[in-house]
């Protein structure tokens, strides 16, 4: 637990903020007590639940295309393995957005029960993303202009079953189960609010400890960093890798991450503050775009990574 500290949103003092830096230099990850998020958050999770319930044809209904990255889905992909989970994603469009999240018919109060949760965890975003600035010795607005016209976060509500999510008579043609129920990877984006039962089975990689556990704690939910975070500040924070193991004795494991994600028409790369940039300027729709791709379907290469914008030495 002490590789992963608790830090109080509420009265985050100078002790904490040391901690949660050597935190995000070593692996990315900590957890985040004092969000005021537990009304949404049970009204979420009994969405969730209701949701990952229903008849695989009615979940079906709302399955995700190539063409339609929103909705249900169960056979995504990390590094070309498939994962074993069932998920929905969905977000709260602006007016210039380009898709609209289409909802499962029957489900009276599943939309709004969402739509709230993921205004509330917009709301954390904005001030995690403050204290993560503190911790830096960066004013507190540092990261806004990538999100000063908006931004472009999706929620995720997860399942992840003891057996294959997918139909027996349909996985004839899918690429194989991986690993691990959730292949190690990186989130794309600026940071991640995860809520997750207590199951357990959330692995960050440490730098110096290699995996290592992210357990349920009751009252806290879970904070990562994204490939934007590590970009923005040149390595000095790393995106955080992790993986979701089976559980041993086959037990379901339910989570709902917050995907907190710049405009679409930003360009990222690192700050002054950080010395001589080691990345070239991503542009984030782009960057996004390519990782929706490659979970969606097998391109033949891994996902897309910041390594691809990383500049030579020299």
């Amino acid at each position: 637990m002490n590789k992963v500290p608790v830090i109080d949103l509420q009265n985050a003092d100078d002790n904490a903020l040391m901690a949660l830096d050597a935190a995000c230099r070593d692996h990315g990850f900590f957890l985040l007590k004092g969000h005021g998020l537990e009304s949404l958050a049970a009204q979420m999770w009994q969405s969730s639940a209701e949701f990952f319930s229903l008849p695989y044809e009615q979940k079906a209904s709302v399955m995700r295309t190539e063409s339609y990255p929103l909705g249900y889905y169960d056979r995504e992909l990390t590094k070309r393995k498939r994962d074993q989970k069932e998920v929905f994603d969905f977000f709260v469009p602006a007016e210039t957005s380009r898709f609209e999240v289409i909802w499962p018919a029957g489900l009276t109060e599943f939309r709004q029960a969402l739509e709230s949760f993921h205004n509330g965890c917009t709301s954390v975003a904005v001030e995690v993303m403050a204290l993560l600035a503190r911790a830096l010795d960066l004013d507190d607005a540092a990261f806004q202009p990538s999100f000063a016209r908006g931004h472009s976060s999706t929620t995720r509500i997860n399942h992840y079953p003891p057996s294959d999510p997918v139909p027996a008579d349909q996985t004839d043609a899918l690429n194989p189960l991986g690993e691990t129920a959730l292949g190690e990877h990186t989130d794309p984006g600026a940071i991640t609010l995860l809520f997750q039962d207590d199951v357990g089975g959330l692995q960050a990689w440490s730098r110096t400890d290699g995996w290592i556990d992210v357990p349920p704690v009751k009252g806290t939910l879970v904070l990562n960093l994204g490939d934007m975070m590590q970009v923005w500040t040149n390595e000095r924070y790393r995106s955080a890798l992790h993986r979701v193991v089976r559980h041993p004795a086959g037990r379901s494991r339910y989570s709902t991450p917050f995907f907190y994600n710049p405009h679409n028409s930003a360009v990222v790369q690192p700050l002054a503050a950080f010395g001589e940039p080691r990345f070239s300027p991503i542009g984030w729709y782009d960057y996004i775009g390519g990782r929706v791709t490659d979970n969606y379907r097998d391109i033949g290469e891994d996902d897309i990574q910041i390594e691809r914008f990383r500049i030579a030495a020299g």
